[in-house]
């Protein structure tokens, strides 16, 4: 028993204490047939062989530039959220077309218990274009650096979390390996984008 605890503590990052997603509701990704059913085939999408997820929210009333002054706030105050590194940042602030793109690292955690914290920083682009009443929004060249205190492993999304890769062969289960970057980048990207529509309703 005492070498059992001694394991599950080397999990856990010296002068690190037990952390969870911020942003993350507990209901998300509940089903009671099927606790995997919104994370199952379709739900990453690629675009010429990228892993890309888009969407297009309403901002009824609201011109161009009151959208991109909306978008560009949340953007911004997103860099200095507790689990963003200093490596977050907007990289384009284009005034005149209105298009923002931010990039960020940050924590994703996956289990956070007193004994064990099982996380990965994440990477990604956030692309936002910036129209009358609309705003189209792209998250994109995403990463992952997994057990970066102990034996850093480097994964891009295309070969991580794909249908292919982050589910079993039938796509009936999230992949025993994969399956957990899978979930809470989908996860991740759910609450952002429905921030944002809740920013511009």
């Amino acid at each position: 028993m005492k070498k059992l605890l001694i394991a599950m503590m080397m999990c856990l990052p010296i002068g690190m204490t037990a952390q969870n997603n911020t942003w993350e509701m507990p209901e998300q990704g509940t089903n009671a047939a099927n606790p995997d059913q919104k994370y199952l085939a379709g739900a990453v999408p690629e675009v010429d062989g990228k892993v890309l997820f888009h969407t297009v929210i309403d901002a009824p009333g609201k011109s161009a530039a009151q959208v991109a002054e909306i978008v560009r706030s949340y953007m911004t105050k997103m860099t200095t959220e507790p689990n963003q590194f200093e490596q977050s940042r907007i990289v384009v602030d284009d005034s005149v077309k209105h298009e923002i793109v931010g990039t960020y690292q940050e924590w994703l955690v996956f289990k956070s218990t007193a004994l064990v914290l099982d996380r990965t920083r994440l990477m990604y682009n956030l692309i936002a274009n910036c129209e009358d009443g609309k705003l189209d929004l792209t998250m994109t060249r995403i990463y992952y650096l997994y057990e970066e205190e102990r034996d850093p492993q480097t994964y891009k999304a295309e070969d991580w979390i794909t249908d292919k890769e982050g589910l079993n062969k039938k796509q009936t289960k999230l992949s025993r390996v994969s399956g957990k970057f899978r979930r809470k980048t989908i996860d991740r990207k759910d609450y952002l984008f429905n921030k944002f529509a809740e920013l511009l309703r």
